[in-house]
């Protein structure tokens, strides 16, 4: 159901002609979040596969060690990645999509679809 604001229901009571749509704040976030330089790409390789930072930043070109590791950390604050430590000789660090980030599988594959077909 789509919410209208109360300011924009008086407005049309009122006679208003101009009625300025809200953002919803939970799309805003998520686009922000998702649109984020290098984050798409992170979310693309590891809907593929878990994977070692090493491994991440060898498919994802140009990203730096820096920012590779600072998107990553973003994503599992969000609760969209998880780094799961294998207490080996060397200590092995892999990466994985939660069930949350899994979830964005759908609409990955619409904007795969859609820059198919119009780049």
């Amino acid at each position: 159901m789509h919410k209208v604001a109360k300011s924009s229901i008086l407005s049309v009571m009122r006679g208003d002609t101009k009625v300025v749509p809200e953002l919803c704040a939970r799309f805003h976030h998520a686009s922000e979040l998702i649109g984020r330089r290098w984050t798409g790409a992170i979310i693309f390789v590891l809907l593929r596969s878990r994977c070692r930072f090493a491994t991440l930043r060898e498919a994802i070109p140009d990203i730096t060690d820096r920012m590779l590791s600072e998107r990553l950390q973003e994503l599992e604050d969000e609760g969209i990645v998880e780094r799961t430590v294998i207490p080996e000789t060397p200590v092995r660090v892999e990466y994985a999509l939660t069930k949350k980030g899994r979830e964005l599988s759908t609409a990955f594959e619409a904007i795969g679809a859609w820059a198919h077909k119009w780049s």
